[in-house]
């Protein structure tokens, strides 16, 4: 009988031996999972392409070698990238006989002159894969080169060199790179560039760095009212007149914006660490909003750079308060500081790391504590020199200190009362926070008990609430109010949360400041926390308008070499790390299968540490009309009609660049 176990069968041998085993070569692994690159093939990933051809002009400008950028959007949804910098490299590359250095760079991933730091001593891009990876998803590439007098030009298609590099002959007036592509309607459909999209993203490459002029161009054919069909932008102040745009005339408390710039200090070649450009307002009578970059890139999740300006702003105005006796500004916050304000920062690092391919947090360690020393010796002195000023402004912050503490403590005696009361009896299996202390209360929803006990020994007592659930919960958008309420999880859910639900929702009486959906990093993972934010946008919508739902983001490897360890969230994390980090080293890789898996102390660092961790956070749409498109996808997607969901998939098949991958 043992024997049989091993018998050959067609589904042992037949389906699965040596010619199984796929070897992706070339570009071929950027075609196949075009998500781990460009995080998708949706719109924004189709824009990313042409955010990687400017990053790369926009890297020769910073390194003091170009002054001009063109941008020309043609009909064909065709794009043309120009500067008039050095010029990609064009001799043939000493690892690649017979291969000119353009063809290696534009035809092989992990290929260019930002290893190093010698090229670049800043760069947007990092690992080599940026125009490799839009060569790759594009169904025609042109590359002009002008060096050293002479002009080249090779062609590509979806990856793969069309021809031998042509030398043109002699361009005296002419230098720089030239990248003309047409993206693959076999990865991106019948997707077409936005005018006013990449007309936006020219203008703030522009204000990123002052010492460079973007020239913009638009086919007669694509002309709209908002975009025009040629434009130059220059702006010698950076970020000031970014700002100043931005504000539009609105009134605010200071009369001048906190704005400036700052060189890091170090670096044994004289160049530095870098460099950190801020420009800051608080508006009066209207709502601000954030603008992060890294090296010209944006990073609309912030990241370190972020956390060290919150630190330098919320340090001085402590430290202003207490020389002006203003004894209560030790409570301040740095969410009393920047809530409301406009903010726009731009971080220059070597050697940046990033969140993902897609850059949208820093995470690299040292960003911190670079932009945080300089900036705040700049504000001590923009407090100071004006006392008016700086009593106004601190008057406006401890207005919002002052409003948060009384939400605050009306939370902890609603949460006071509804554990003594008997008719607001919370969930047995709910650990509560005891809410003393100043660190903001958060609940942590997680899935199983294995992952609670976990979680329950790693939170933070005071502040840090857990309640398990069991699976995977009702799908609340197919289920009938009579289901929904005979639900023991949903009710549950609504008794931890005390704010009621559907049209009796209300923030104000939420008994905790954040709401954390903590998942396993896997399929299954992901399905729960979607059945949990589908509860929450039918249930109770006011909570996530107003911006108190948030996903946490566990790790999926630990990443190990030496003494030096890594957690990767997924896959294209992991190889990012694999390319930077543990570039050339002999890595050790452990998969978590979930949640529970892990020690307290690594769920801590990872996922639940204010200081450590990374969230994500879920809202909706200020627009009425944009919501109701969320509304509408919630309701094909989760909805009763299995059609709907059929023909989700039937017209969407082709976006869907990632396999499910069985642990």
């Amino acid at each position: 009988m043992a024997d049989d176990l091993f018998a050959d069968t067609p589904a042992s041998s037949g389906d699965y031996d040596a010619s199984s085993i796929e070897v992706l070569e070339g570009l071929e692994p950027v075609r196949k999972r075009p998500g781990m690159y460009i995080g998708g093939t949706d719109d924004r990933a189709l824009h990313h392409l042409a955010a990687e051809v400017l990053d790369n002009a926009m890297d020769e400008a910073v390194a003091g070698h170009a002054t001009r950028i063109e941008m020309h959007l043609m009909e064909g949804n065709r794009l043309s990238v120009a500067d008039n910098g050095r010029g990609i490299p064009v001799a043939e590359h000493p690892k690649f006989p017979g291969k000119s250095t353009l063809e290696v760079i534009l035809g092989t991933l992990h290929s260019g002159g930002k290893f190093s730091g010698k090229a670049y001593a800043t760069s947007g891009g990092l690992h080599g894969v940026g125009v490799s990876v839009v060569n790759a998803l594009s169904s025609d590439t042109r590359v002009e080169v002008a060096r050293d007098r002479q002009l080249y030009a090779q062609e590509f298609s979806r990856g793969i060199t069309s021809g031998a590099l042509q030398e043109l002959g002699p361009t005296p007036n002419r230098r720089g790179t030239t990248v003309i592509f047409t993206p693959d309607t076999e990865i991106f459909g019948k997707r077409m560039f936005s005018p006013k999209r990449l007309f936006k993203l020219a203008r703030s490459k522009a204000y990123l760095f002052a010492g460079v002029e973007i020239r913009w161009k638009l086919d007669e054919a694509l002309v709209t009212d908002d975009v025009p069909a040629e434009a130059v932008f220059k702006f010698p102040g950076g970020l000031a007149d970014h700002l100043a745009e931005q504000l539009e005339g609105r009134e605010c408390v200071t009369a001048v914006p906190f704005s400036g710039n700052q060189n890091f200090p170090g670096g044994d070649d004289g160049t530095g660490q870098g460099r950190v450009e801020w420009a800051i307002a608080w508006p009066l009578y209207s709502e601000g909003s954030t603008s992060w970059y890294c090296n010209t890139v944006p990073t609309p999740d912030g990241g370190t750079h972020e956390q060290g300006a919150r630190a330098a702003l919320t340090k001085a105005l402590r430290g202003f308060g207490d020389m002006v006796g203003q004894k209560k500004s030790k409570d301040l916050t740095a969410d009393d500081v920047m809530n409301g304000a406009e903010v726009m920062l731009s971080v220059f690092v070597r050697e940046p790391q990033f969140q993902s391919q897609t850059k949208d947090r820093l995470t690299s360690p040292e960003a911190s504590r670079l932009v945080e020393n300089a900036m705040r010796d700049h504000f001590d002195h923009f407090l100071a020199d004006n006392m008016e000023r700086g009593k106004a402004l601190l008057g406006q912050v401890m207005e919002r200190m002052d409003e948060r503490l009384r939400r605050k403590q009306e939370r902890e005696i609603k949460r006071k009362s509804a554990t003594n009361a008997k008719k607001l009896r919370l969930p047995g299996k709910l650990t509560d926070c005891s809410g003393e202390g100043e660190g903001e209360t958060e609940l942590f929803i997680v899935e199983g008990d294995s992952a609670g006990g976990s979680a329950k020994q790693a939170r933070n007592r005071k502040t840090q609430a857990i309640l398990p659930i069991r699976g995977k919960i009702l799908n609340v958008a197919s289920a009938t109010r009579e289901k929904i309420g005979a639900n023991s999880e949903i009710a549950d859910l609504s008794l931890a949360m005390g704010c009621g639900t559907r049209k009796d929702c209300d923030p104000e009486n939420l008994r905790y400041d954040r709401i954390i959906i903590m998942t396993d990093a896997d399929v299954d993972g992901a399905h729960i926390a979607t059945l949990l934010m589908t509860f929450f946008f039918q249930e109770m919508a006011e909570v996530v308008r107003g911006g108190y739902l948030y996903l946490a983001q566990p790790p999926l490897y630990r990443l190990t070499a030496g003494k030096e360890n890594r957690y990767a969230r997924d896959d294209a994390h992991r190889a990012e790390l694999e390319a930077t980090v543990f570039k050339g080293k002999n890595v050790e890789v452990g998969r978590f299968k979930g949640l529970g898996e892990m020690n307290p102390a690594q769920l801590r660092e990872t996922t639940m540490s204010p200081e450590t961790r990374s969230l994500i956070r879920i809202t909706l749409p200020p627009e009425f009309e944009q919501r109701a498109a969320v509304k509408e996808l919630v309701d094909q997607l989760m909805g009763r009609n299995p059609e709907h969901r059929f023909n989700f998939i039937q017209n969407n098949a082709g976006d869907m660049d990632r396999d499910l991958i069985d642990a």
